[in-house]
């Protein structure tokens, strides 16, 4: 199978735009330190994401391959949390799709991030960008919510993705108990000595890093945890009596994203158990991910 070739002749402003952002990507390798392969990335990612919007009206096939890391002993909290929020969306939307395992998953993925599907011709990885894709091709779940509630919707999306997310990958590559009795085995395990050790202190580095930009780096476990309640607090407070975060009997994309973080914090196993004791704490959310594991992965409640 052969991938489509984006056309860069400039043809309007739009387009202009799009080959400047190029531009700037691979002309940022020297001001930012980054590596060639990085500004690769950074050029072929704004590619895609400049033939989504321009051909996503065209007819897609499936089903929909699904690239992850290998969740035995490979995958790790903050990975599998998001694999698992993908996995749920796709479900709730009714389209089908085969899980391909791969020991170099991140690497493959146009933004070195993981989940990734491909669609045909597509690429496209991590949630939000899925979401838009699908979406594009006229698959919603949020289609019906008025202005205010798709705002709100993004809200707590992002509410998710800037403390549950930091907090995973907080507790998995700066508290030193889970670096080095379940991270480094786990993330290393698919690589021969010593490249192992190589791609683990590559990988740390680059998590360090983004959460020292963040702010949460020099944060201690004990805010971390707090953190950690009060994303569960507004969360469930925003669920309180329903379903589903929409206030109908069906679910939309927040619900999905949700759902996949704290169900991969419920079971996943721990050195520490602080974080997964903290959402135990909030039934509510509970709840909502025995209602989504039931609906959509056929799995029978205990």
């Amino acid at each position: 199978m052969s991938f489509k070739v984006v056309n860069f002749n400039v043809r309007n402003k739009n387009e202009s735009s799009t080959q400047i952002q190029i531009l700037k990507a691979l002309f940022s390798c020297g001001r930012e330190k980054e590596d060639f392969l990085t500004s690769i990335k950074k050029y072929i990612y704004i590619c895609s994401e400049q033939y989504l919007k321009t051909h996503a009206q065209e007819q897609w096939p499936q089903p929909i391959i699904f690239y992850q890391p290998y969740e035995v002993e490979q995958i790790l909290l903050p990975d599998n949390a998001n694999c698992l929020a993908v996995q749920a969306y796709l479900k709730m939307c009714g389209l089908e799709f085969q899980i391909e395992p791969r020991s170099n998953a991140e690497y493959m993925s146009p933004s070195g991030r993981v989940p990734f599907i491909q669609c045909g011709a597509f690429l496209v990885a991590e949630f939000d960008p899925i979401v838009a894709f699908i979406s594009s091709k006229g698959t919603s779940l949020s289609e019906q919510l008025s202005q205010t509630d798709k705002a709100d919707m993004r809200a707590y999306m992002s509410l998710v993705n800037n403390v549950l997310v930091n907090i995973e990958q907080y507790i998995c590559w700066v508290d030193q108990t889970t670096l080095n009795s379940a991270t480094k085995p786990r993330h290393g395990s698919v690589y021969p000595w010593p490249l192992n050790h190589v791609i683990n202190w590559q990988k740390q580095n680059q998590v360090t890093k983004r959460l020292k930009v963040l702010g949460w780096y020099n944060k201690t476990l004990d805010e971390i945890y707090k953190e950690a309640e009060n994303c569960c607090t507004a969360l469930a407070e925003r669920l309180e009596g329903k379903s589903f975060f929409s206030g109908e009997d069906r679910p939309m994309e927040l619900d999905a994203l949700v759902f996949g973080h704290i169900f991969t914090i419920l079971t996943t196993p721990l050195p520490n158990n602080t974080l997964a004791n903290i959402v135990k704490n909030y039934p509510t959310l509970i709840n909502l991910c025995r209602r989504i594991e039931m609906q959509y992965f056929q799995r029978t409640d205990d």
